[in-house]
């Protein structure tokens, strides 16, 4: 006869770092963007732009701050990488996607162009996990990223929070809009175009 194992209720949060709990912090401030986001999208009010751009720069904090105390603890492990990379997706890729949608990129051409800025992200975040002992000679940490962290996506989320401010948002976008082969185009978007193509580059930028 088979038994089931039975484990403990939480056993796995028991088992996080406190480097994993700030990592979740990300996690957290990222999903809260999206709500704020739709919370725009629903009511107009522009202040949730600004919470949401707020949350997407926090986030950031607790990226900083994971990486810091897990080399202050000296406690990494695998898993710890893999829960920020997913963080990291939706804090830096899919969040800033969503706000810039919101602020007013929704043709056909824009959401193309959005969805590929976060798939660029997810392959940057995967070549960095599978090449990270290789990128670190043999050491402990890694000596330089190949192509632009997704973090940088933090300076578009600025940009956005600047035009909110404007009110250069929606039918006030900068650049206006664009009509190809009878879908909308907010030029804009390229801004999104360029920071992924960035991360997916060969370029090498020294990590400190």
């Amino acid at each position: 006869m088979t038994t089931l194992k039975t484990t403990k209720p939480f056993s796995m949060i028991r088992e996080f770092h406190l480097a994993d709990w700030f990592t979740l912090g990300n996690a957290i401030c990222g999903t809260g963007a999206l709500f704020s986001t739709m919370t725009y999208l629903e009511t107009s009010d522009v202040r949730h732009v600004y919470f949401a751009c707020g949350l997407v720069i926090a986030a950031l904090i607790f990226d900083v701050f994971d990486g810091r105390i897990a080399r202050w603890r000296q406690k990494s492990s695998a898993m710890g990488r893999e829960l920020d990379s997913l963080a990291d997706v939706i804090s830096f890729g899919v969040a800033p996607a969503i706000i810039g949608y919101g602020c007013g990129m929704q043709g056909f051409y824009d959401r193309i162009v959005l969805a590929c800025f976060v798939a660029c992200g997810v392959s940057r975040l995967a070549r960095y996990n599978v090449t990270a002992e290789e990128l670190s000679e043999g050491g402990d940490k890694v000596k330089y990223f190949e192509g632009t962290p997704i973090p940088t996506s933090v300076v578009l989320v600025c940009l956005l929070t600047f035009a909110a401010y404007l009110g250069a948002v929606r039918e006030s976008l900068w650049f206006g809009e664009m009509t190809l082969g009878g879908f909308k185009f907010h030029p804009l978007v390229l801004l999104f175009a360029v920071s992924g193509s960035l991360m997916i580059s060969r370029i090498r930028i020294p990590k400190f």
